[in-house]
């Protein structure tokens, strides 16, 4: 599907219209190292997406995030700051998580602009998509459920089993492989208690995919996993880890992701591991055999991804239909009530 990429240095002059056009943001919160990898694999998602839409991206910036200074640079030729949200509407939202800096996601420094986004969500889009933390930070706005530590990091490539049927998981197989990688996680009782419908999950990681129904508002749509990363994101994310504790950032070194490194590999990494135990020091970085990790890693949950992906801008082009049609209702009853009084005007026939 074409994607329109509406960055901020285009302002306002750039407008696509119609009933075949969807506009969604992008509001990207992953760390500096990961920003611009995280922008090209939703863009990558949404464009692999089976729809016959157009879309609209736009890209947004939270201040409250901490960035580099280059990195802060860079945001202004295609990010647009967060307070130009608030007097905008759109079909669509995605949010993406970052990583946790504080026990308490309140006593994060973006806490309270998340929290009003959430908010915002409900009334200005037709439905918004809130990804691991950004999910965790949802249902803390709305309904007080908190995360819970887990004892380690769950980092992996896991297989989920469907559990309910939704638009959203048309045409998706019964069992679907999604990365994780997170130190928290939902109770699945809290969530189902709370009216929020459950749609995949495994043993292993609990809940994965999830939704919020209300008439009304927005359909919120939430993963605790990521099915937008490339096929090497959680290898990067390890060699990033092991580098924190050869440096001395982390006291221990890093377990490798479950289920997704070939045997091979996982004899690799295992050896590397040793080694950089025994002789810890950042310089054995460049001895990471990062080339050998990456043979025979397979994106096994893009198919998936896309799919749902599909489906949720079909939901989105559906209902953008439907809320024109009540435009167009709304038009008509006006010109009606113009037409009883015997005088008519174009003012009555174009408002709404």
């Amino acid at each position: 599907m074409p994607v329109f990429l509406d960055s901020a240095r285009f302002g306002s002059a750039v407008a696509l219209n119609g009933a075949n056009c969807i506009s969604i943001g992008l509001i990207n919160n992953m760390p500096d190292a990961a920003v611009e990898a995280t922008e090209r694999q939703f863009i990558d998602l949404i464009r692999g997406a089976s729809s016959d839409a157009v879309i609209r991206l736009k890209l947004f910036a939270i201040s409250d995030v901490a960035r580099a200074k280059p990195v802060q640079s860079g945001f202004g030729e295609r990010y647009r700051d967060l307070s130009v949200l608030w007097d905008t509407r759109l079909d669509g939202l995605i949010v993406t998580g970052t990583e946790p800096r504080a026990a308490a996601l309140t006593d994060e420094p973006y806490w309270a602009t998340l929290s009003k986004l959430v908010t915002w969500a409900r009334e200005n889009t037709t439905s918004a998509i809130w990804s691991c933390l950004a999910a965790h930070a949802a249902v803390l706005q709305g309904d007080g459920i908190e995360r819970r530590s887990l004892e380690k990091k769950l980092f992996g490539v896991f297989e989920h089993e469907m559990v309910a049927s939704h638009q959203l998981m048309k045409g998706v197989a019964p069992h679907v492989c999604v990365p994780h990688s997170r130190y928290n996680d939902l109770p699945e009782a809290a969530l189902g208690s709370c009216g929020y419908r459950l749609l995949t999950r495994s043993a292993a990681t609990g809940v994965d995919t999830f939704v919020r129904e209300e008439h009304g508002s927005s359909l919120f749509v939430f993963f605790q996993g990521h099915p937008e990363y490339d096929a090497d994101t959680l290898l990067r994310e390890y060699r990033r880890d092991i580098g924190r504790f050869l440096r001395g950032e982390r006291e221990h070194f890093p377990a490798a992701p479950q289920g997704y490194l070939t045997d091979a590999g996982m004899a690799l990494a295992e050896g590397f591991r040793v080694r950089a135990i025994y002789d810890r020091r950042e310089s054995l970085m460049s001895d990471f055999p990062m080339d050998a990790l990456q043979c025979g890693l397979e994106n096994t949950w893009r198919r998936p991804g896309n799919k749902i992906y599909g489906n949720w801008m079909e939901y989105l082009k559906d209902h953008k239909a439907e809320r024109r049609t009540l435009s167009s209702k709304v038009r008509r009853s006006r010109g009606d009530v113009w037409r009883v009084g015997n005088v008519r005007s174009a003012a009555g026939g174009s408002a709404g």
